[in-house]
């Protein structure tokens, strides 16, 4: 059996150089690895020798990654993500639908619309497992970070297929608590009276927000968050008018819808996949699956 080589950088010492990076300590990368910091700190030190060249500066802060070592990051990552999608791909057989899939959703999506989606899937394909990431940043389909992804706009990628499955309005929905407390606004002019629930800093929700208040600036809105699940949460609660996904509010029996006829926008809805993956049965059976849920 052959032995690497004096200049071959070895995979696991890799794994310890990117936890490194991504935890900022040799303490916290032991943890995730389950190794211990001892045999850690001896794989960056052989990955450096490797390298020829230091990857960390040593600080009273952690580890503070080298320019280098920046950039060098992204492959490993690259390495990673290819390791991580053939174990997935040697999950099951390919003509099974069974193993993992690995799903990307926006935290709202994740919480509030898919599970009930992922519970009929699970009884219906006992043996397929979902790996569920939830990021309001689109995960790199076309390297396979993920198998499948639910995105709000429609992808440009040529390697890339996908399938419009639905346009979701949005609407302004209170807790009739609320409501009963505080009055229904009958005008955009009176959200300056009310509590209203809306977006921190993400440029494109500010604009809807503007275009649907145009009197209330965000610095008068009594709670701002980008989490569209913690915008919910807090509307749930009775905290105030915020936007909201209609067919998620209609769910909630608490909610009012605040003026029933505004429709803010529409969320066109896609389902996205890597043209390499689309014909693998656990993969079609997915996308399927969610197409058909998002349509009844």
């Amino acid at each position: 059996m052959s032995t690497p080589s004096q200049n071959e950088a070895e995979w696991d010492d890799q794994r310890a150089f990117l936890a490194v990076i991504e935890e900022g300590s040799l303490s916290a990368a032991a943890r995730r690895l389950s190794l211990s910091q001892p045999t850690v700190r001896a794989r960056i030190a052989a990955l450096e020798h490797v390298l020829g060249d230091a990857l960390f500066v040593r600080s009273v802060n952690g580890m503070v990654p080298t320019h280098q070592a920046l950039m060098l990051a992204d492959h490993v990552r690259a390495m990673r993500r290819a390791s991580d999608a053939m174990v997935r791909a040697a999950s099951s057989q390919p003509d099974q639908i069974a193993g993992v899939v690995r799903l990307s959703v926006s935290e709202f999506v994740g919480i509030e619309v898919l599970p009930p989606m992922l519970a009929s899937l699970c009884q219906r394909y006992p043996a397929l497992r979902i790996e569920l990431v939830l990021s309001n940043i689109s995960a790199n389909l076309l390297e396979q970070e993920v198998d499948v992804a639910l995105r709000m706009t429609d992808p440009k990628q040529q390697a890339l297929v996908a399938r419009k499955v639905a346009k979701i309005p949005l609407g302004l929905f209170a807790h009739g608590d609320y409501l009963a407390r505080r009055g229904t606004p009958e005008t955009a002019a009176d959200l300056s009276g009310h509590d209203v629930i809306g977006p921190d800093q993400a440029q494109a929700d500010l604009s809807l927000a503007a275009q649907v208040m145009p009197d209330l600036p965000p610095a008068h809105f009594v709670l701002r968050t980008d989490s569209h699940a913690a915008q919910f949460a807090a509307v749930r609660a009775g905290l105030g008018i915020g936007v909201v996904q209609v067919p998620v509010a209609k769910q909630n029996a608490d909610l009012v819808r605040v003026w029933p006829d505004l429709q803010i926008d529409l969320l066109e809805t896609w389902i996205v996949t890597h043209e390499d993956l689309r014909h693998v049965p656990k993969v079609r059976a997915v996308i399927d699956h969610l197409a058909e849920a998002f349509q009844t």
